[in-house]
């Protein structure tokens, strides 16, 4: 079986990305290589930011390797809190702490105010190019969480598709229409076949 390194210690990320890849790959994470510093997210766009964990993961790897941003779009905060999503209230704010910040900064707006993009973008680095892919859900934010399924933003992330927010969601369902699965079904096949002319 083909190793495909994911440079994420997020074992919900993990989880997701592994459900969606299924059993043709074996995905290997941050847990199952010796520890390295993690990369400064220093860029200014989700592809940037991709982009620097993928190359490194591949520089202490030598794996192909996956990296990805994602990023919570909400119109009325004029597109935050973007790519400082996982980091909204803080370097160390846990996913409770964003959420609760989101509401706040939303306040009392109706629902039609509350427009959101979950954004992810995908990149993978194999020493000889560098792709990516972008996947989006839209949505609205709503007033209160809503479901205990999923992590990060999913319980106040109500899916136009799903009719349900993404925590009330099953992993299926979010798979299905989220914008990280959208972006791994984009690059599956490829992924599959890049792995495959690897000796």
């Amino acid at each position: 079986m083909r190793k495909l390194f994911v440079a994420t210690g997020n074992r919900d990320k993990l989880r997701e990305i592994r459900a969606i890849l299924g059993d043709s790959v074996e995905v290997v994470s941050l847990h199952d290589v010796p520890p390295y510093p993690e990369p400064a997210e220093t860029g200014e766009t989700l592809l940037e930011n991709a982009l620097i964990k993928a190359r490194e993961g591949y520089a202490r790897t030598g794996l192909p390797s996956l990296a990805d941003d994602t990023g919570l779009e909400v119109e009325a905060l004029g597109g935050a809190p973007g790519v400082f999503s996982a980091r909204y209230a803080g370097e160390n704010a846990s996913y409770q702490d964003n959420v609760r910040k989101l509401l706040e900064e939303l306040g009392s707006r109706p629902l039609i105010e509350r427009s959101a993009t979950f954004r992810c973008v995908m990149a993978l680095v194999d020493g000889e190019r560098e792709v990516w892919w972008e996947g989006a859900a839209e949505g609205v934010i709503l007033s209160e969480p809503k479901g205990t399924s999923g992590f990060g933003y999913d319980p106040v992330f109500y899916s136009y598709e799903l009719k349900k927010s993404f925590a009330q969601a099953t992993a299926e369902e979010k798979n299905s229409v989220s914008h990280r699965g959208r972006a791994l079904q984009s690059l599956v096949s490829e992924v599959q076949q890049l792995l495959s002319n690897i000796k």
